[in-house]
């Protein structure tokens, strides 16, 4: 750690010029694709906490294929995402540095990320009520973004993520009877093609920092952000894997679809299709299934072998509980 100390003195120093020293530097729970440290720094009128964000140990290694953007393209679209009045945290710099790798520096903002307090905490009793709807209004915000400067973004629908996360799923060489039901019943239900949008890709309870104050204080890693079904975020906060045990509040685990759907509708003048809504959340349950076998799949690569990785993967077989439940019954 004091390594890592010493090679980001000399960056931060770049952009705040009266740091005196770095005081402390703590690893970050969650962000399981990538780094985020929270940085201390001492200045000449006050000790700043800011956020550095970058690949597992810095390392470059593919951080660009599959569904990833890599850490630039995800502080680039954050950097455009705040000045569209979505709630991010500012970007303060952008690095690319042979010893420690891509990443960025951006405002440390308080709050709390962690699904299991955010549903079940008392100091956050008199804010739930109010989560689903502003989660329906900043993902309308987001939507809104226009993305024709955006270089290198992928373009995904709904057909498009069912053949990505089959060919996932198949290099696995695993034949999972609930996977298979799903995958041939998304197929067979594809619905019509409407305008696409920018899509954050993993808008979920643990990607935002609650607060008291703003309810929504910020919307963190934009690592999969893609062209897409403007559904694909209204139903991934629905998938039960975000709820936390809360399975009787559909988004999140703190709120209600229809309170999420009427501020989405009011901030973007676009009425939601509940059964297009239905679709994206199974597809959403069944890619997180996928993504579970993934991510003990990278573990065993040597790729990242944090703990997140392989506790993860174990995930898997809830998600074919969640599909029976969403299709069958």
């Amino acid at each position: 750690m004091e390594n890592l100390k010493n090679k980001l003195y000399p960056i931060i120093s770049d952009f705040i010029p009266n740091i005196i020293s770095i005081k402390s530097l703590q690893r970050l729970s969650g962000g399981s694709s990538n780094e985020s440290w929270k940085v201390t720094i001492t200045t000449k009128e006050n000790d700043q906490d800011l956020v550095f964000r970058r690949t597992p140990d810095g390392n470059t290694k593919d951080e660009e294929s599959n569904n990833f953007v890599g850490v630039i393209n995800e502080a680039n679209v954050m950097d455009l995402a705040f000045k569209f009045d979505v709630p991010v945290p500012k970007i303060l710099k952008v690095i690319d540095n042979k010893d420690i790798g891509k990443g960025f520096f951006m405002e440390f903002i308080d709050g709390e990320t962690l699904g299991n307090r955010i549903v079940n905490s008392e100091s956050f009793d008199a804010t739930r009520p109010k989560l689903a709807s502003k989660c329906g209004e900043i993902i309308a915000k987001i939507h809104s973004i226009p993305f024709s400067n955006i270089d290198n973004i992928r373009t995904s629908d709904a057909y498009e993520e069912i053949i990505r996360y089959e060919e996932s799923y198949r290099n696995h060489g695993q034949q999972i009877p609930v996977f298979e039901y799903a995958l041939s019943w998304l197929k067979d239900n594809i619905p019509k093609e409407i305008p696409l949008k920018l899509v954050h890709g993993d808008f979920r309870n643990g990607n935002l920092i609650i607060s008291k104050k703003d309810y929504v204080s910020a919307v963190l890693d934009w690592e999969i952000f893609h062209i897409g079904d403007p559904y694909e975020d209204l139903s991934w906060i629905c998938v039960n894997s975000w709820r936390f045990n809360k399975i009787d509040l559909a988004v999140g685990g703190f709120g209600h679809r229809e309170d999420m759907y009427k501020s989405y509708e009011k901030e973007s003048g676009e009425k939601i299709d509940r059964n297009r809504a239905r679709f994206w959340e199974i597809l959403g349950t069944l890619k997180w299934g996928i993504m579970c076998l993934n991510m003990i799949e990278i573990y065993r690569s040597g790729y990242d072998k944090s703990i997140d990785r392989a506790s993860i993967g174990r995930r898997s077989s809830e998600t074919e509980i969640d599909l029976i439940r969403k299709i069958i019954l």
